[in-house]
């Protein structure tokens, strides 16, 4: 069944795409939020947080743009959700495919889609005055971080999808991870906050991957915040990717 694998993936996933595609909505509302905060921030409340930047856009970008892939995961879980209560996954457990590959195939419709809502994101900024002189190599480090960050929170979102009871506990998962950006360097400086708050937010995942891109967007020095940040996105990625696999080999034995 293994050698199948890819190319039951590849159908299964253009099955999910056609759903996405059919509902181009889902993309637009996973977009909205994060627009409205960031014109929110930019033109309301940016000209009274100092960031000690010249582009307070510039700076709140990153934090954005995490907030966008917590947005978008929640239809993962929603989207799953509704085929397990459907039947659709005890049909395809009596068809010869690669088991795993019916969770792939969300997996990367969340990535295809997030990675769409990523790219609005940056053309509204871009809009609203973002500029980066970073190269090549920069901006695809920033790819990367974004593509690991996005593949660990939706494993994340496939565990809610698998053991959830209603449409709201699959999706209502995701809010806190909307709101964990607030609490980190993604729109003020960490050394502003008070001392729990500002230990906190030093030392949770948010902050050391909005650092890292942060710092290749506006081509300042890299320092261990890249580390931090690919230690994060990895251990989370390896820890749901584990988890999730293990529920759903019990769902369908």
């Amino acid at each position: 069944m293994t050698k199948h694998f890819f190319g039951d993936t590849a159908v299964l996933l253009g099955r999910s795409l056609t759903h996405v595609t059919r509902s181009v909505d889902t993309i637009i509302t996973t977009a909205i939020t994060p627009i409205a905060m960031m014109l929110l921030f930019v033109y309301v409340l940016g000209g009274a947080i100092n960031t000690g930047t010249d582009s307070y856009v510039n700076y709140l970008l990153p934090g954005i743009l995490l907030i966008t892939i917590a947005s978008g995961i929640a239809y993962t879980a929603f989207r799953l959700f509704l085929d397990m209560k459907s039947g659709i996954f005890e049909r395809f457990q009596s068809m010869p495919i690669a088991r795993s590959s019916v969770l792939w195939a969300h997996v990367l419709t969340s990535l295809v889609a997030n990675l769409i809502s990523l790219v609005v994101v940056v053309g509204v900024a871009l809009l609203m005055g973002f500029r980066s002189g970073a190269g090549l190599l920069a901006w695809l480090a920033v790819a990367g971080i974004l593509i690991l960050f996005t593949l660990a929170l939706t494993w994340l979102a496939v565990i809610p999808g698998l053991t959830a009871k209603s449409v709201d506990g699959a999706s209502g998962f995701s809010y806190p991870l909307i709101f964990l950006p607030f609490i980190s360097s993604a729109f003020v400086p960490t050394d502003t906050m008070p001392g729990p708050v500002r230990a906190f937010a030093e030392h949770q995942p948010v902050t050391a991957i909005v650092n890292a891109i942060r710092d290749l967007l506006t081509q300042q020095p890299v320092d261990n915040d890249i580390w931090t940040a690919l230690a994060w996105c990895l251990g989370i990625l390896i820890v749901t990717y584990a988890s999730a696999m293990a529920i759903y080999r019990r769902r369908v034995s």
